[in-house]
């Protein structure tokens, strides 16, 4: 069955029914909706919250995000009511290991045009509350989204990263080398909290870079007690970065939107991007654009696209 939603964009419908999804229906509830969409590739279930009830699962969130026997995704985004007065939104994120995680920059522009197209609100400037502080996402008229994602943070203490015991390492270095094999020399990384944390290296190419190696070895390096995403940056020109993200909890995905902003808020630091200036993020899921003045908040703005809207029926 096809609808449209406010935009006109055409949807797929349908319902899934499985031992599987029945699993997952808890206590009286006979059904879930959800929606499908994606911000460059980096896909997501998207559920409203408000209007049926719904309580997170992990073991159900990782069987549903199984591409073979579910429904498939890299984070799953959960659309409740605001606990604070300032925000009009609660913005929930698990990842595809169930796990509830703080932040997803690509998420919360689908979450800004999942509220409008549904419905939810008819304001196209929203404040949405997140476990790492307010954000504020604006859909624009030519349908991207602009996120205000919030101050970047650079200490130790943020990520949160143990410095060396040794003490050769201060908390403002602007790069901290970790040994990640034995056989293999220290690596460089700059560390950034876009609201989750986010250990960023320069590469010469990322297109050949050990992507899956590297970023498995640091996710759970035992200097990031709660782990890490990873993002691997090739410096294309001042204003123009190539970037491959492994995240915690997902592995590699086609784009990240926290990574993107940890990638330029480093680069800046280090003096590889022009200060202030609009930079272009090439992931392989498309492109981002990111702006960061020293000292105020990182400003994003990408796609979010609909894929479908489904059921999950007992």
């Amino acid at each position: 069955m096809e609808k449209r939603g406010r935009g006109g964009n055409p949807r797929l419908q349908f319902t899934l029914q499985s031992r599987l999804f029945q699993a997952a229906l808890q206590g009286n509830i006979m059904s879930l909706k959800f929606s499908k969409m994606h911000g460059l590739g980096n896909d997501f279930m998207v559920i409203d919250g408000i209007n049926q009830v719904f309580t997170p699962n992990s073991a159900h969130i990782a069987a549903w995000a199984n591409r073979h026997f579910g429904i498939g995704f890299d984070q799953l985004l959960l659309v409740e009511r605001a606990q604070t007065p300032a925000a009009d939104f609660r913005y929930r994120i698990f990842n595809a290991d169930g796990g509830e995680v703080q932040q997803c920059g690509n998420g919360a522009r689908c979450f800004a045009k999942f509220v409008y197209d549904k419905g939810l609100t008819d304001k196209t400037h929203i404040a949405v509350e997140t476990a790492a502080g307010i954000i504020k996402p604006q859909i624009q008229p030519n349908g991207l989204v602009t996120v205000d994602m919030g101050a970047p943070r650079v200490l130790p203490d943020d990520i949160p990263f143990r410095l060396p015991a040794d003490g050769s390492e201060t908390a403002g270095a602007l790069t901290h080398q970790i040994v990640w094999d034995n056989r293999q020399p220290a690596i460089a990384v700059s560390l950034v909290s876009m609201g989750n944390p986010h250990a960023v290296l320069r590469v010469d190419d990322t297109k050949t870079a050990p992507v899956a190696e590297i970023g498995a070895a640091l996710q759970q390096h035992p200097q990031f007690p709660e782990r890490v995403n990873v993002g691997f940056m090739q410096l294309l020109d001042p204003t123009h970065i190539a970037l491959r993200v492994f995240e915690r909890g997902a592995g590699e995905t086609l784009a990240c939107g926290t990574g993107a902003c940890a990638a330029v808020v480093a680069g800046m630091r280090q003096g590889w991007l022009a200060a202030g200036e609009t930079v272009q993020v090439s992931l392989r899921g498309g492109d981002l654009f990111v702006q960061w003045h020293s000292g105020s908040h990182v400003m994003m703005t990408g796609e979010a696209v609909w894929v479908f809207d489904g059921e999950l029926a007992a």
